[in-house]
């Protein structure tokens, strides 16, 4: 029986059983809006409660400084529409944001939002291995931006930022500093009250990415900062987030937070294994793999076979049973290549054959096997393909 393998754990991730078990009930008998008064309700708040510890225990943090959201897009959102209507109400007239240059679309495309309405736009540089060039950044930082947004891990190449360096160089321009820890958060550690020591005001976190369902996240926010909320109404999530909570997810997502750090080490540990006989195997057909010089995430590696591309090489590994990705998910309808890559000052050719494997908890040494097996099948038949074309 044709079994497919799923090596894109960095777009999504199975829900774990466990946490299924625990959702099960609130999407049955126990459907009460947390807001009511009633016995229904109180149950439903309570389950809010008990998540909203989870999510806290789990990232250090203390249950107040837990918003739930809808996911980390709108968690990003919330956080740099939010800065900067509190920041500059009447629209920002040359405030400076940075952002660095290889970030989510999630918080990219909010950020030149606000660019368009007055902001004034600073992308940090990267260096040719992803990390955020130090010297750019004090460069930045010398333009005194009132919000600094770093992601802590890149969806794509895996490649970990030092945020709570950057975080603490950014205190004497007194940004409020915010990173997106969607892909870090459960594959790394992630501690808010030492970062928040260090100058980080709010992190990002999503569910999906760590064994909890979809449509539910959460910015992880100091007490201290003050935001306008994207959505109004009810007051819920202390006025920030307004709408019945999505009781089921939340009860997910907190137990997902509770596992993945229970499980983390080990975890990390065994995919670094598998990591590296994917990586040799990747070396040994030629493949370049970015960000490999820096320190990344265990289970994620990125590379392009050259005069491949990338998409195409998906579409054809899709068919040979190996999900994989040639990028971000959210980004999967542009032609364009990667904007992480073209950062990272990789060639326009070689980065449109990027792809991307993300590793995970249903991951085997067989998997890994059998993925460099159709890999080594694929590219040849591509490169044949390819040479009699250009013989006619």
């Amino acid at each position: 029986m044709f079994a497919p393998a799923y090596l894109d754990y960095n777009a999504t991730t199975p829900l774990a059983p466990a946490v299924l078990d625990a959702m099960l009930p609130w999407l049955e008998g126990r459907f009460g809006n947390p807001s009511s008064r009633h016995e229904f309700g109180r149950a439903a708040r309570r389950a809010i409660d008990e998540a909203r510890g989870r999510v806290a225990a789990a990232v250090g943090a203390h249950p107040t400084e837990v918003i739930f959201t809808s996911g980390g897009s709108e968690a990003n959102n919330l956080f740099l529409r939010g800065a900067a209507a509190t920041l500059a109400p009447s629209g920002g007239a040359g405030a400076c944001l940075a952002v660095s240059a290889i970030e989510h679309p999630c918080v990219r495309e909010p950020a030149r939002a606000l660019a368009r309405r007055g902001w004034s736009l600073a992308e940090v540089a990267v260096d040719p291995d992803g990390r955020v060039s130090r010297g750019a950044f004090r460069d930045v930082l010398a333009r005194k931006p009132r919000i600094v947004s770093v992601m802590m891990a890149n969806n794509e190449t895996g490649v970990i930022q030092d945020v709570a360096a950057m975080a603490d160089d950014a205190r004497p321009a007194r940004a409020w500093f915010h990173s997106d820890a969607v892909q870090a958060f459960g594959r790394i550690p992630v501690d808010f009250r030492a970062l928040n020591g260090a100058g980080l005001h709010a992190l990002t976190l999503s569910a999906h990415k760590l064994g909890g369902p979809k449509g539910a996240g959460a910015l992880v926010l100091d007490k201290r900062v003050e935001l306008e909320p994207l959505i109004q109404g009810g007051g819920q999530e202390r006025g920030l987030r307004s709408g019945t909570e999505n009781v089921p997810a939340i009860v997910g997502f907190g137990l997902a937070c509770e596992l993945a750090v229970a499980h983390r080490a080990a975890e990390a540990a065994r995919l670094v294994a598998l990591r590296g006989r994917l990586e040799r195997g990747l070396a040994a057909a030629g493949a370049e793999i970015f960000g490999r010089a820096a320190e990344r995430l265990p289970n994620t590696v990125y590379f392009s076979l050259p005069d491949l591309d990338g998409e195409t090489l998906v579409g054809r590994l899709d068919r040979e049973g190996y999900a994989v990705a040639s990028g971000a998910a959210c980004a999967s309808a542009k032609t364009e290549p990667s904007h992480v890559l073209m950062a990272m000052a990789v060639s326009p050719v070689l980065a449109r054959g990027a792809v991307r494997v993300s590793l995970g908890a249903g991951t085997r040494e067989a998997d890994v096997d059998g993925f460099l097996a159709a890999l080594a099948r694929t590219a040849g038949q591509l490169k044949n393909l390819s040479v009699v074309a250009t013989m006619e």
